[in-house]
């Protein structure tokens, strides 16, 4: 989770704090990944039912068919787990921030650090040192790949729009998100495009579907929609918006949707 930060995630966990129904699971979901040929890319349709979860290792109690876990702190053995039970599995990255508690802290130079993004041991990374980063992710993408991960999801993929520090443009941010999916298809694995709304017509035919923060919240789930028409599923998570208020547009659009905590730990409510 990327977009709620400082006020807004403490109100939204006050919010959550009062709604009912926590339970795991939502009704209607299709349990069903679709089969994938060997060779070929893993193409998620719209509406199908997925858990995120960042907080630490997988919980694999949620039936859903698509699950969307942290690279780093999952291993082979959780992505292959996953995979007897029959979900396909996402692999969490960020690209766009350097942190301070990855095993590869190291290999990112002090030039390519910028300003805090609001998270504890984070700094903006300067998108434009190509030939630094390219090298980091693809290392990163090779974990993902090796591990069995099906896709990726990289993080922080809009830059361009936050303060920085570095006088960063979205044409700057057009090529880096060019980039990270091209060094994910590459390897084999389907690649998602993280919020990054305005920059989504440019890049709807090079990345295999979306992550969503909150666009029910800010009224900007009809700019997701160049993927739904594409048939590639938009994965989408609001933290303080009840459900009643987003599942029916959810479900009008063609989005998987669900209500989570701000800390994307194993609870979960489905539309």
């Amino acid at each position: 989770m990327r977009r709620a930060r400082g006020l807004a995630a403490v109100l939204s966990a006050l919010f959550l704090s009062v709604v009912t129904g926590c339970s795991g699971g939502g009704g209607g979901e299709d349990p069903r990944p679709e089969p994938t040929s060997r060779g070929e890319l893993w193409q998620p349709r719209p509406g199908l039912a997925w858990q995120w979860q960042l907080d630490g290792r997988v919980d694999p109690s949620a039936d859903v068919p698509v699950y969307d876990i942290d690279g780093f702190e999952n291993g082979a053995a959780d992505v292959a787990r996953l995979h007897r039970e029959g979900r396909k599995v996402i692999c969490y990255i960020n690209v766009g921030a350097w942190e301070s508690f990855r095993p590869d802290k190291d290999d990112f130079p002090r030039a390519v650090l910028g300003a805090p993004n609001g998270w504890q041991g984070e700094r903006w990374l300067d998108i434009r040192r190509v030939s630094v980063l390219r090298p980091i992710m693809e290392r990163r993408f090779d974990m993902c790949r090796d591990k069995g991960f099906d896709a990726v999801e990289p993080d922080l993929v809009e830059g361009y729009d936050n303060e920085t520090g570095f006088p960063l443009t979205a044409r700057d941010q057009l090529a880096y998100n060019r980039m990270i999916a091209e060094i994910a298809h590459e390897r084999g694995l389907s690649v998602g495009l993280k919020n990054d709304l305005p920059q989504i017509p440019q890049l709807v035919d090079e990345f295999d579907f979306a992550v969503n923060e909150e666009c029910a919240q800010y009224g900007e789930c009809e700019r997701l929609t160049p993927f739904v028409a594409a048939g590639k599923a938009v994965f989408h998570v609001e933290y303080a918006e009840p459900t009643g208020r987003f599942c029916p547009e959810s479900r009008r659009l063609g989005l998987s949707s669900m209500l989570k905590k701000p800390e994307l730990g194993v609870w979960r409510r489905a539309c």
